[in-house]
């Protein structure tokens, strides 16, 4: 039976936006055959060799978690296509173009989108990328061989693209490399631990989980300096330059999530949530004048934990969605 994880992704795939700002839906056919999934697996990771290159051919709708040399070769007129890359929440991932072969002229195009856009949501949302939208786009016929490798901000990019002349394509290279301070991740599995630490940046970090979760936060450190921790004078988030929110919804973009929560004083102990939404964002708002960090556990929710609270829960949300 597909995983939680392989149904959202399949709507990731369908639902995928193909230029800036603009939104076209995709037909997949014969989603059960050939499933591209399989690649998610570490069964296949732990059969390639060290050194050893992984390589085969793209399909029009794809994802891949894994390096190798990837080929697209048009069969047919090809309008709308896309693959899809995700990486370990500490990697990131850099996409080399060894070989194209398009008519940018005729209308074809090539386009690599630092991260994941679909039905006009991004992730990470504008609000928390250090590039603009525009910039986050690398078009192969306006850039050609002037930047042939192009490399994420996060554990997730993708490229989209136009082929319209049969036996067409590209060649790509995917690599990955590690991220010391990883923000902005999307989690490819449904129960894990994590800890999220941005050092004196003034920046926003989003943990995204495409799955209802119970979510325990263990340890959150905000404005820590010099070994002491700073005092918040009021109880509410409101103003404070340095916090955590928890946020719920059926979208990708964060900035369009409901919020459910917002922690903005340190403490060591358990602070616990169970959240039924389609997708769940813990995100970090930081000041950049303090080291802030934050350790949480999470863990899929089925149905028999929406019927028995905890203690230290904070109240469920999204229930009537799964």
């Amino acid at each position: 039976m597909p995983s939680a994880f392989q149904f959202q992704c399949h709507l990731v795939l369908i639902f995928l936006a193909a230029s800036k700002g603009e939104t076209r839906y995709l037909e997949v056919r014969d989603a059960g055959e050939d499933d591209p999934f399989l690649l998610l697996s570490e069964d296949l990771k732990r059969e390639l060799s060290a050194g050893q290159i992984y390589r085969r051919s793209l399909r029009c709708i794809d994802m891949l978690s894994i390096e190798g040399q990837f080929t697209f070769t048009a069969d047919q007129p090809q309008l709308h296509c896309a693959t899809f890359f995700i990486g370990e929440p500490e990697e990131l991932i850099a996409i080399h173009y060894d070989f194209v072969n398009i008519d940018c002229q005729g209308g074809d195009f090539l386009k690599v989108f630092d991260g994941w856009i679909l039905k006009g949501e991004k992730f990470p949302s504008s609000l928390d990328h250090p590039l603009t939208t525009s910039q986050r786009y690398v078009d192969f016929c306006e850039s050609g061989n002037i930047q042939r490798t192009i490399r994420s901000s996060q554990n997730v990019a993708m490229i989209f693209f136009r082929i319209q002349v049969p036996g067409n394509g590209f060649t790509v290279t995917v690599k990955k490399s590690s991220n010391l301070f990883p923000c902005n991740v999307i989690s490819q599995t449904p129960s894990g631990r994590f800890t999220m630490v941005i050092p004196h940046q003034h920046r926003n970090c989003s943990f995204s989980i495409i799955y209802p979760v119970v979510i325990k936060i263990s340890d959150l450190i905000l404005g820590h300096l010099n070994g002491l921790f700073l005092k918040k004078p009021s109880a509410s988030c409101a103003g404070v330059g340095d916090f955590v929110e928890l946020l719920g919804g059926a979208g990708l973009d964060p900035s369009k999530m409901f919020p459910l929560a917002d922690l903005c004083h340190s403490f060591h102990g358990s602070a616990q949530m169970k959240i039924g939404c389609d997708n769940t964002v813990l995100r970090m708002v930081s000041s950049g004048k303090h080291i802030n960090r934050v350790t949480f556990e999470y863990h899929q929710l089925d149905l028999q934990e929406t019927e028995t609270r905890k203690e230290n829960s904070i109240e469920e949300f999204c229930f009537p969605s799964i």
